[in-house]
């Protein structure tokens, strides 16, 4: 098995077998991304994808107990055909505890509940979904093509059917003139949908991001690192998700952050206040390892 270009994984899915259904993202048009613009999307043929399966289990005979299925949004890729894949990945890997694939939110919203429910069915466990931000300008300006609300009814569409939701949000998205409403919408946008999990990261300019051209043009003021932390923070205060867990343990965080909403959201409050006055913050080397 070959992988094509870069593969790119949630960090919950270090141990995991990673599985390319497609290739590339079928959006690629948000600008802070510099993932999948050296790929030409598609999708890749239902028999390479099993082919995959079966070269994994010669070579590595021991049992994956994990996989995850990419590129960007393989959750486009055909129900019929995902239930097959999902039926080989039990058949072959037997000891298979989870399932777990990158979907937009317009991946989810193009299934129907019965689609969905199939999914789960035949083990799909959790999608992870890149909100990257709650606020409707925020979105518009980074070309995501995706509203909040678009967001929101997604992740009511995967719950209904028994899947997980697993979220990111960048902070930091915004710059400095949307700082403020990128925090309390996104809160908002959690409080509205309470995922399973969150992940928190921190804007990083990808060298191939249209973002980068803007900020070198001095069209996009980013944050200080410590705005980051000031941002973070407004965020925790606004955000109401009962149960959620919530992780930045991105390398691209300058603070690494662990809890559950809503019990954990003082002490990590508190954990953001001390960095910032203290000034003990990953040092910039180390965000782009």
């Amino acid at each position: 098995m070959i992988y094509e270009g870069d593969v790119y994984r949630p960090p919950s899915e270090a141990q995991s077998l990673i599985i390319q259904l497609t290739i590339g993202c079928a959006n690629n048009t948000c600008t802070f991304c510099g993932m999948y613009k050296c790929k030409q999307f598609r999708v890749r043929k239902l028999d390479e994808v099993i082919e995959d399966l079966y070269w994994v289990k010669r070579f590595y005979p021991y049992s994956f107990d994990r996989v995850f299925l990419a590129d960007g949004d393989a959750l486009i890729v055909k129900t019929s055909d995902l239930l097959t894949i999902l039926d080989k990945i039990y058949e072959i890997f037997p000891h298979t505890k989870r399932v777990t694939i990158y979907g937009t939110a317009k991946d989810v919203l193009r299934k129907s509940h019965e689609e969905l429910c199939q999914l789960r069915e035949h083990g799909l466990e959790m999608v992870y979904i890149g909100a990257e931000s709650g606020s409707d300008k925020v979105l518009r300006d980074v070309d995501k093509r995706v509203t909040a609300a678009e967001t929101i009814e997604a992740c009511h569409k995967l719950k209904a059917a028994g899947i997980k939701v697993s979220m990111t949000l960048i902070t930091g998205l915004g710059g400095r003139a949307d700082s403020r409403e990128h925090a309390i919408e996104s809160a908002k946008l959690v409080s509205a949908t309470k995922p399973e999990y969150l992940g928190l990261l921190t804007l990083n300019l990808e060298p191939d991001a249209p973002l980068t051209k803007d900020y070198m043009a001095g069209k996009f003021e980013i944050l200080s690192p410590f705005g980051y932390l000031e941002e973070q923070k407004l965020f925790l205060e606004n955000v109401d998700s009962e149960g959620t867990v919530l992780r930045s343990n991105h390398v691209s965080n300058y603070v690494s952050l662990s809890g559950i909403l809503n019990r954990d959201k003082e002490r990590m409050i508190a954990q953001l206040d001390a960095a910032i006055q203290s000034g003990r913050i990953r040092p910039e080397r180390y965000r782009r390892l």
